[in-house]
């Protein structure tokens, strides 16, 4: 540092502790200068505060974001390229859902429609990583943009002028008392229009910039607006498809389930004996034809009045005028019975009985 700057420093350490501590009078800027500084201030603050609620918004927990950076800076420090993206919970939710969907089994409807469900949350993880390319690109980093270099420079012709002004009055305030010359006062007066000029030019161009940051933010309401219409689209697609699976499982007839008891071991007095692979107490030891027979030893059947088309698993395939063994009443509506070597569910209305199952 050369004696002059020097010389510039201690006068500026000078006037500023006069200042704060002395109570000296420093030279008061206009107002529209100081509105111009308030108004570049809270846009320092704004790019500060926006930029960090609009990653929270695309990545609203704090620990993963925190991580993920921490990977990121790692991997920058070795050298090492890093695409790990952040695990958006729609994407885990639909993992979820697919998951237990295969464990309880794409073959019942609740487990179709809960995978269904998973990769249709899978499919809304995708558009939300869309979207926060495009907020990145269209919006975060225009706002990086004005950070490091517009009010870079702002700050800096600001700073400039605070120090040329504080060397300024500290001369004026000398020259009152004799010591300073008329040209070192000219020259720091001089310097001091110069910097405040600068300043006020770098703040105008900075916040007369409406047509450019009014851009961005369309830019990242429009991409907003698309990842909602399209998870509408992919959620309303879901919600059709599940309306249509609820129908199926509503009509589709209730089985009665027996519970099967544990055979006895070999050799030992059981208290049940198999009757049609079931076990049915010794009390009761008829045979199963017998139990289905109501009278005069004849099998339980009814006769097709009309031909019936199945529509969901397990129904019974009827043709007009064939006749059905009935194997039980599944409810007020449905009969399980078989027919040319099937066996399946089939409607009431559409059977006339013959020979009637027995009374429970």
């Amino acid at each position: 540092m050369s004696l002059a700057g020097f010389k510039k420093q201690i006068n500026k350490a000078n006037q500023y502790v006069s200042e704060k501590i002395g109570g000296a009078k420093g030279t008061e800027l206009d107002d529209e200068f100081l509105e111009m500084e308030k108004k570049t201030d809270a846009l320092g603050r704004m790019v500060d505060e926006l930029m960090a609620r609009t990653h929270e918004l695309l990545q609203p927990n704090p620990a993963s974001r925190a991580k993920l950076s921490a990977v990121k800076s790692i991997s920058k420090l070795r050298g090492q390229s890093n695409h790990t993206l952040y695990p958006q919970p729609e994407g885990q939710l639909g993992d979820c859902m697919v998951k237990y969907g295969k464990e309880i089994g794409e073959d019942t409807i609740f487990g179709q429609a809960l995978s269904e469900a998973g990769e249709s949350y899978r499919q809304l993880a995708e558009v939300k990583y869309s979207l926060e390319d495009n907020v990145k690109q269209n919006f975060i980093e225009p706002l990086q943009q004005l950070q490091a270099k517009e009010l870079k420079e702002v700050n800096h012709h600001r700073k400039k002028l605070q120090g040329r002004r504080l060397d300024f009055d500290c001369k004026k305030r000398k020259q009152e008392k004799g010591p300073a010359t008329e040209d070192d006062l000219h020259m720091a007066e001089d310097k001091f229009e110069e910097s405040k000029q600068m300043a006020e030019i770098a703040m105008q161009n900075l916040l007369d910039n409406d047509t450019d940051q009014v851009l961005q933010l369309s830019s990242f309401i429009e991409a907003e607006l698309t990842f909602h219409q399209q998870s509408a689209t992919i959620l309303q697609e879901l919600m059709e498809s599940l309306r249509v699976k609820c129908s199926e499982a509503v009509s589709k007839p209730r089985k009665e389930y027996v519970p099967r008891v544990i055979p006895r071991v070999e050799g030992s007095s059981p208290s049940h004996e198999k009757i049609d692979g079931l076990f049915a107490p010794k009390s009761s030891r008829t045979s199963s034809r017998e139990s289905l027979t109501p009278g005069g030893g004849k099998e339980p059947t009814c006769e097709a009045l009309y031909d019936f088309e199945p529509e969901n698993e397990g129904e019974l395939s009827l043709r007009e005028g064939e006749t059905i063994h009935l194997i039980s009443r599944i409810d007020e509506n449905w009969l399980e019975g078989s027919v040319r070597g099937q066996t399946g569910y089939f409607p009431v209305n559409y059977v006339k009985i013959l020979v009637d199952l027995p009374s429970e």
